[in-house]
């Protein structure tokens, strides 16, 4: 583990390990769990078996960022919602790392696209005795080849084919902290509405046509909103519908945020 004092930036109270090599930064967040007092970010320069929703396997080369952020768990019914302050906050650090805000979208419930094409994702665990672990997983050098991924998945990319910026993981995860700090904090002091407003201001695909896919059935329809729990809006022939988790899939071309 890197020894090193945190960087200039680097958010008060905050706990930082950067290590060589771990398993999965998620599995090293559980091991820890029971010596963490408060908040800590928790970074690998290499996973051999990092991993994401749903148990898939998570591919990880070298100078993409695998990080978890291990927090004393809120309730129940917050902890759900720590996602949208996530992605907003990994939406943050994108924007602020190449200054290029437009390029970057939100998509339902828990990624981060690039011009449309998947950047970065976050997986929420509870772990015990009482946290919540956030992994967090960004293509910073590489991206997935796409034969590796399941039909209508949408498509890989690197921050640095997309952009051309290069980002050290390292460098990388000091202004994410600072964001998820700053985010967080917003989230305690006034609730789920502005990071909702917020949220939905960078939506893929708002006001357009997608799918839910819940294990063998699929419901598809408009996107019309999140409501107050998160759960995703659809207007369907059948009415609207409340979707609490589901994989989405993105009808056709790129996604591209709801703003201009």
């Amino acid at each position: 583990m890197s020894a090193s004092a945190a960087p200039a930036g680097w958010p008060a109270g905050v706990g930082r390990a950067i290590l060589d090599e771990a398993p999965s930064t998620m599995a090293e967040a559980a091991a820890r769990a029971g010596d963490a007092p408060g908040p800590l970010w928790i970074m690998a320069r290499r996973q051999t078996a990092g991993r994401g929703r749903r148990g898939r396997a998570w591919a990880d080369p070298p100078g993409n960022l695998a990080a978890t952020l291990l927090m004393p768990a809120p309730e129940p019914e917050r902890a759900a919602l720590m996602s949208f302050v996530a992605a907003l906050a990994l939406f943050d650090a994108c924007a602020d790392v190449t200054g290029r805000p437009e390029a970057f979208a939100l998509k339902w419930p828990n990624d981060v696209l690039l011009h449309g094409r998947k950047l970065a994702g976050i997986l929420l665990e509870t772990v015990a005795p009482a946290h919540l672990a956030i992994g967090i997983g960004v293509n910073l050098r590489h991206a997935p080849e796409p034969a590796t991924l399941e039909p209508g998945a949408v498509a890989p990319v690197s921050l640095a084919e997309g952009l051309g910026a290069e980002m050290p993981p390292d460098a990388f995860l000091t202004p994410l902290a600072r964001a998820f700090d700053a985010r967080s904090r917003s989230f305690a002091t006034y609730g789920f509405a502005p990071i909702r407003t917020a949220w939905l201001d960078r939506a893929a695909r708002l006001g357009e046509t997608v799918t839910a896919r819940m294990g063998t059935h699929e419901v598809t329809g408009r996107f019309e909103t999140l409501d107050d729990h998160g759960r995703l809006i659809l207007a369907t022939p059948a009415g609207r519908q409340a979707i609490a988790a589901a994989e989405i899939f993105l009808a056709g071309g790129e996604a591209h945020a709801a703003r201009g």
